[in-house]
């Protein structure tokens, strides 16, 4: 990975990440617990005109005291299934964030796609509307695995969506599901080679897990499944990170692995603790905004959402400010994902605190006395070992005060 940028470092004002949510499914997955939503008609043109509302009212409050707003660097359309969006309304956003704000000239515009073959049909639409990163949901390619994960798709259609994008697209994401119930390791090693062999520069491997309110919850507890153990997981995740490195990609954050310059440039605003404007339901963000940081989240519910905006050109609701340990925590629990770890000097001047000040000494020092942590005083940098990042959960639990 690059590693910090000049701006990250030097303090010049960094280019904004806009997150566009697009709320809607064509089912809902049993382990999913984003804010996705099944209707028997999809209100396309309706939902397209209230995100284009209520970016241009975010667009209207946001500017320094000249009337100067940040660059977008990159935007994100996330979901639920954002290729279920009509391409002509994924053009208009792109096209009033580049009136509104203005667009870097190296601007990522990802959007995440299913492979089913209506999406698949569409992504020529979405490359035309200016999108210049795919990211597909393949999450399995075992019949039985994507019947279990409840998707829509089963793995010819992967594999046809995979060779369409390539097709159309210079950069490629797609995400697995591991960690499954009854897959052991050289199960996982023959699925993961047989992706890797077909087409990516980035891709997102994530563990499964048990989330409240999912359907999967409720199998789980009724014992209709069993999870592989901390142990085996634990010997799938290192297997993960052995088999992309074989590849050429290299595991920059926990649950994702790039080739180096591949790696997702809106997604690493998130973990560096970079400003992002989240926009749609249930949407999250994080804006400065002479010198306070903010915490925004938009109503959830999709028609609520859209009647608010409508009503008064935004679902949000009332912003929490941040102060200097909210922002500390904040930057620790994300920064230490990645793999170059956190800048200790851009840590100061984004919180007002040091990272000694917003830790706990002594879990610190044993942290770094087992090889978990690695504090680097030449560099300015702290960051997570494999091992460290391997127990990164319950070791922030313990560290960040």
């Amino acid at each position: 990975m690059a590693g910090f940028s000049d701006s990250l470092l030097s303090g010049m004002a960094e280019p904004l990440a806009l997150y566009v949510h697009w709320p809607f499914c064509l089912s809902k997955c049993p382990y999913c617990d984003f804010n996705s939503h099944v209707r028997d008609e999809i209100p396309r043109a309706r939902f397209g005109a209230a995100l284009q509302r209520e970016l241009a009212h975010e667009a209207a409050r946001m500017g320094d005291s000249q009337g100067e707003r940040p660059t977008i660097g990159s935007i994100f359309f996330g979901g639920g299934t954002p290729s279920l969006m009509a391409p002509d309304a994924v053009a208009g956003l792109i096209d009033d964030a580049r009136d509104l704000f203005g667009l870097t000239d190296d601007v990522e515009i990802t959007l995440e796609a299913n492979p089913t073959s209506v999406e698949t049909g569409r992504l020529r639409a979405f490359r035309d509307a200016g999108a210049n990163r795919i990211s597909v949901g393949i999450q399995s390619l075992d019949a039985e695995a994507l019947r279990f994960l409840g998707r829509e798709h089963d793995a010819p259609q992967a594999i046809a969506a995979l060779e369409t994008a390539r097709s159309l697209f210079e950069r490629i994401s797609f995400d697995l599901i591991y960690a499954r119930p009854g897959q052991d390791a050289a199960a996982w090693r023959a699925e993961l080679e047989a992706a890797l062999s077909l087409v990516s520069d980035h891709l997102s491997l994530y563990q499964l897990t048990i989330e409240p309110g999912t359907k999967f919850e409720s199998l789980y507890r009724q014992g209709r499944f069993r999870l592989p153990d901390g142990d085996d997981a634990a010997r799938l995740y290192e297997l993960t990170a052995e088999v992309a490195s074989r590849h050429g990609l290299l595991g920059y954050e926990i649950s994702n692995y790039a080739r180096p310059g591949a790696e997702s440039r809106h997604n690493l605003t998130y973990w560096r603790y970079g400003d992002y404007l989240g926009i749609g339901p249930g949407a999250h963000g994080r804006l400065t905004r002479n010198g306070v940081t903010c915490a925004t989240r938009r109503h959830r519910a999709p028609e609520p959402w859209a009647e608010r905006v409508e009503r008064t050109g935004t679902g949000a609701h009332a912003e929490e400010r941040l102060d200097n340990r909210d922002r500390a925590r904040e930057m620790l629990l994300m920064g230490l994902r990645l793999a170059e770890g956190i800048s200790t000097t851009r840590f100061a001047r984004r919180t007002g605190m040091t990272v000694q000040d917003a830790t706990d000494a002594d879990i610190m020092a044993a942290a770094v006395e087992e090889g978990y942590l690695v504090p680097d005083p030449i560099h300015h940098t702290l960051r997570a070992t494999a091992a460290g990042r391997l127990r990164l959960e319950s070791l922030l639990a313990a560290l960040v005060l």
